[in-house]
């Protein structure tokens, strides 16, 4: 007995031990999360905690795999996120659902109106929520509060666009008849947005598609969930404040499998998806099996076309910001500077003297102009490209090598003496490189442009109004984004967004882009007491 009881004042403090230990360890990793740093306290102003719940239909939740966000200014942890599992999944597309049924019913002006108090609700919280962007995807804290304002111009451009969607009345042929367009929303879109822009391409589709009629469904990127948790958070304020549904605008967040069962899921009406060429397609081809509708906005080789007679105080400056803006993560990169062979050599020097002033650092830092990469498997891809760029005949010319640092910092850089169509120039990698060309006649430069299976974004730099009008014509550039005398980069959200080709052919944010959060229906109304059919046919 005394042995038995030994062996039990033994056993209990052992499991003691251990589950001192373990409770230790907890707390360990728990002081160790960023958002745990009194640095860090502003991350609470957005209702983040060390776990936060990945999913949001009217209420939160989250019952599957856990992650981590890490900041890739150190690659340190910020806090943890709880994913959505398959039948959260089912339960949050039922609830929406049941929510389009009352938003579809409230007249347009009035959902531009909740539209309204959203873009409001993200003015208040612009600078926290820029902080966010800036710590969990990398880009610089002026571009993370550039991109919440972007959310904020598209739901103030909606506003007006509320009170102006809808269809002609056309001429009927038939006496008595009236022709008109119909447009009423497609129900549900299921909105997959990428890390580089963690809140702009969610509020470009989600803006547009709630004045439609629709209710929206969000899975953001996996590896900045808190940034989705946060939006979510403030649009979820302003339903509530207004008796709304909360499914209205709901959040799941998740991996591939969740992006699956959106691609595949009948009831998901529309699929917009940002991201590669390759899971475009893979998207693609499955919502297109089931008949439905996708909005393609997907990867970008872009060139900046330099002309012999181009304002050089214009291109410098110009070709700096289009490929080291957000390290060369955005789909609008310049990734090809193609320059006439009469202004090759000063146009490179001067372009590397300008990488060489790029101030580096933290993102948050407000003199950074340059943070790092958003994974370790971009750095990783960052050196693969310029190992092969090198053995295609490339040269380095400035930058080419990890920099020794915390976090995922490289170099951005300049690479010469490539052939217009060697490989590494026709594939595009999301990392600031840049290949500089040389052409000698204006034929050539524009086939250039259009040899790459992409079709995002372009632009020339000259002064001759003939060729900007070629560049603008039917062989011209192929792009979806043409421009003259500007980088690639930068579009303004009263333009439709999107391009051609492997970029996958949708559209975005402005112009008459709503059109495809909608479905048209042409109808025709007899007011007439008579019958006249087509072909003069007559019943006796």
């Amino acid at each position: 007995m005394q042995r038995c009881f030994t062996l039990t004042i033994v056993r209990h403090w052992a499991l003691r031990k251990k589950l001192l230990t373990i409770s230790y360890k907890q707390s360990a990793a728990m002081s160790t999360l960023l958002i745990n740093q009194p640095k860090y306290a502003w991350l609470k102003e957005l209702g983040l905690s060390e776990d936060n719940d990945g999913v949001y239909n009217g209420n939160w939740g989250g019952k599957g795999e856990v992650i981590t966000s890490y900041c890739p200014a150190n690659n340190e942890p910020i806090a943890r996120v709880r994913q959505a599992t398959m039948a959260e999944y089912e339960e949050t597309v039922q609830k929406s659902r049941e929510a389009w049924k009352v938003w579809a019913d409230i007249p347009a002006p009035k959902r531009g109106e909740i539209v309204r108090q959203i873009g409001d609700a993200l003015r208040k919280k612009i600078k926290v929520l820029g902080s966010l962007v800036s710590l969990e995807m990398g880009k610089i804290y002026v571009e993370g509060v550039g991109e919440v304002q972007e959310y904020v111009d598209v739901c103030d451009y909606a506003v007006g666009l509320s009170r102006m969607i809808g269809g002609p009345v056309l001429p009927s042929e038939r006496p008595g008849h009236a022709l008109i367009e119909m447009w009423n929303p497609v129900g549900l879109v299921g909105i997959i947005t990428a890390f580089n822009f963690p809140v702009a391409v969610y509020g470009w589709n989600n803006a547009i598609a709630l004045i439609c009629g629709n209710v929206c469904l969000w899975k953001g990127a996996p590896t900045t969930p808190l940034t989705s948790v946060a939006v979510t958070k403030i649009v979820a304020d302003v339903l509530e404040q207004n008796n709304l549904p909360g499914a209205i605008c709901s959040m799941t967040c998740g991996g591939a499998d969740i992006g699956t069962a959106m691609s595949k899921d009948e009831r998901v009406d529309l699929v917009s998806f940002t991201g590669s060429t390759h899971v475009g397609k893979m998207v693609a081809m499955m919502v297109q099996e089931r008949f439905g509708r996708n909005l393609l906005e997907l990867g970008g080789n872009n060139a900046i076309i330099v002309f012999e007679d181009a304002d050089l105080s214009l291109v410098v400056p110009s070709a700096v910001f289009a490929s080291v803006g957000t390290a060369g993560q955005r789909c609008t990169t310049t990734r090809r500077l193609m320059l006439h062979g009469s202004i090759h050599d000063v146009v490179v020097e001067r372009v590397a003297k300008a990488y060489k002033q790029v101030r580096i650092g933290d993102p948050w830092d407000p003199s950074t102009m340059y943070g790092p990469l958003h994974t370790k498997q971009a750095v990783d891809q960052y050196l693969a490209a310029i190992q092969q760029a090198k053995q295609q005949g490339g040269t380095v010319v400035c930058g080419g090598k990890v920099m020794d640092r915390p976090g995922n910092y490289v170099e951005p850089t300049i690479i010469t003496g490539l052939a217009h169509d060697a490989p590494i120039v026709h594939t595009e990698t999301f990392v600031p490189i840049l290949y500089v060309l040389k052409f000698q006649t204006e034929e050539e430069a524009f086939a250039w442009n259009n040899e790459v299976k992409q079709g995002l974004s372009s632009s020339i730099f000259t002064k001759d109004m003939g060729r900007v009008f070629r560049w603008l014509g039917p062989k011209g550039s192929d792009c979806g984004i043409v421009n003259v005398n500007i980088p690639t980069s930068g579009a303004e959200i009263g333009g439709a967004f999107g391009g051609e080709k492997h970029t996958g052919g949708g559209r975005e944010s402005g112009s008459d882009s709503w059109k495809q959060y909608m479905r048209r229906s042409t109808c025709t109304i007899n007011y007439s007491k008579d019958l006249p059919l087509a072909q003069g046919i007559k019943f006796e």
